[in-house]
């Protein structure tokens, strides 16, 4: 059903309906939420949620945007308080058009001389406008609607004004028979005595609206005993919101935080479902391409690094401070760079002092008896979802992200980087993990695939094609394969002390596929005072 239609059936009705203010789209669906059939998009608070006055301040168009987002937030009608229909007839018309464009079922406008100043504010000094002049905006409004069920409202003045019943009754009647849709008759009393004087001599001619908000301790049976048609409350919504912000901002700046008032306001999540936040994650689903297999990392950090001394006694050596930020930082900035924001960290050594936000993490309680592969296990076991990529990586290598790129780019089941710079580990005598692969680096290996054949720190020199950086790569299919084979292995007890360079090796064994990416540098393992010097300059 139309909005229009569902406001004509409202003011028509034989029982008193009510419309509740609001003055933007959060406010208008509270409206709706709590059960209101309609709403008053009311003059005063439209223009007090822009911090301006009541006067015309807030341009019409600025009223129009407002109302754009208030039509599109509910499905229930709503009137426009239009004010003076800011101008002549050619501006009533005028807004008629664009408040029929954006949805909006109604409109009341009042028989005062634009600019107007609110009703309440020395009413009985503001003049009001010609029958005649008013009579013109009327019909010029009815004759621009395009649709015949939107419906305008004129409110008479002459309460307000001072002018008494006769004049109240007569303006009325004019403007009935101008077209008028329904009448809003406004008192500033304190007592509905006026308002119910004007309903006796009505006598039905046509639908009467009310604005209780002076004479609010009428009791509202009253109103339906005298057969209003609808009772607006006109500016609840806005003045209950201003007490509460206000008491809330001065308790803020007084304490200083939000302990005492983070349970009486509402939670963000309240917000969000509010603003339609689901909706848009369901469309989301339906109207976006699906995206490849999303990416996540599991990172080894449970080894204190005792080889670095003094700096590891207070905290494991992925947390040393490289160019004032820790270690791991480094490491997950990198992999945020690449669109990887899912991290699960393996803890061992002192796991408190690993505390970097938005991280999960693990922990190898058996860190000192254990190595690489037990860390392994532990991280798989705490998270089971198979649903996506995953990247192993060691938590005291620091790297460039072209290196995840790289990896990213296969579509292998399992992939690792090798660096071909591997003589310089042999000639400093570092412990590494070297690699044999079905061909050496060079321009074929390029454009040909190469896989790993073996995987070890103790290979001979001839049969080195490179060192493995610590980096592998598994798909979301080979997922369930890689946690058993791991499984399997940490179980043994000849493996606690295993590292992955083992495990690469049992991959291959099992007859899986281990892709080589060959790339030059660009990486770099902290195993000593000397690397965490070098890793300031690489960082």
């Amino acid at each position: 059903m139309k909005k229009t239609t569902r406001f004509r059936q409202l003011l028509a009705s034989p029982e008193l309906e009510f419309l509740i203010e609001a003055h933007n789209g959060i406010s208008a669906r509270i409206g709706e939420e709590a059960g209101f059939r309609g709403i008053w998009a009311g003059g005063l608070c439209m223009s007090a949620q822009y911090g301006v006055r009541d006067s015309n301040e807030a341009s019409w168009t600025q009223v129009l945007e407002m109302l754009e987002f208030m039509a599109d937030a509910t499905s229930i009608p709503i009137l426009l308080d239009g004010d003076t229909g800011y101008g002549n007839f050619n501006n009533v018309r005028r807004l008629v058009r664009k408040l029929e464009q954006r949805g909006i079922a109604a409109v009341c406008i009042e028989d005062k001389l634009y600019p107007k100043t609110n009703s309440f504010i020395d009413g009985d000094k503001q003049q009001l406008a010609d029958v005649d002049e008013f009579c013109s905006r009327i019909k010029a409004g009815k004759d621009a609607q395009a649709d015949d069920e939107f419906a305008i409202i004129t409110r008479v003045e002459a309460f307000i004004a001072g002018w008494g019943l006769d004049e109240a009754l007569r303006r009325a009647e004019a403007y009935h028979a101008a077209g008028s849709d329904g009448i809003l008759i406004h008192s500033a009393l304190a007592s509905a005595s006026e308002v119910l004087a004007f309903q006796r001599e009505w006598a039905g001619r046509s639908p009467v609206v009310i604005v209780p908000t002076k004479y609010h301790a009428t009791p509202t049976d009253v109103f339906r005993e005298a057969g209003f048609s609808i009772a607006i409350w006109a500016n609840q919504l806005l003045r209950a919101a201003v007490v509460a912000m206000q008491e809330t901002a001065r308790t803020i700046q007084r304490e200083q935080n939000l302990r005492s008032v983070e349970d009486r306001i509402a939670p963000v999540k309240e917000l969000f479902r509010l603003q339609g936040a689901s909706e848009l994650q369901e469309a989301e689903e339906r109207y976006l391409p699906k995206r490849q297999a999303r990416s996540r990392a599991l990172i080894l950090a449970a080894s204190r690094g005792s080889a670095l001394g003094e700096l590891t006694e207070h905290r494991p050596k992925t947390m040393v401070k490289i160019r004032g930020r820790p270690l791991l930082s480094h490491i997950v900035s990198a992999y945020n760079a690449a669109g990887i924001k899912r991290i699960n960290v393996v803890r061992g050594y002192l796991p408190e002092a690993i505390d970097l936000p938005a991280i999960s993490y693990a922990d190898n309680a058996d860190y000192a008896d254990t190595s690489e592969l037990v860390s392994l296990a532990c991280g798989l076991g705490s998270d089971p979802d198979d649903s996506m990529d995953l990247y192993v990586s060691y938590g005291d290598v620091i790297f460039k992200r072209y290196i995840l790129d790289a990896l990213a780019e296969t579509e292998d089941d399992f992939a690792i980087v090798v660096d071909t710079e591997w003589h310089e580990s042999v000639n400093r005598g570092r412990a590494a993990d070297y690699v044999s692969c079905t061909q050496p680096h060079s321009r074929r290996a390029f454009y040909q695939q190469t896989f790993l054949e073996r995987a070890a720190e103790d290979l001979p020199e001839n049969s080195i094609h490179g060192e493995w950086m610590g980096f592998m790569k598994i798909s979301a299919a080979a997922l369930p394969r890689f946690r058993g084979m791991v499984a399997t292995l940490a179980a043994e007890p000849g493996s606690r002390k295993a590292k992955l360079h083992e495990l690469l090796t049992a991959l291959v064994r099992n007859g899986e596929q281990v892709r080589v990416i060959y790339t030059t540098g660009h990486w770099l393992d902290i195993d000593s005072l000397e690397d965490v010097v070098a890793a300031g300059s690489f960082a």
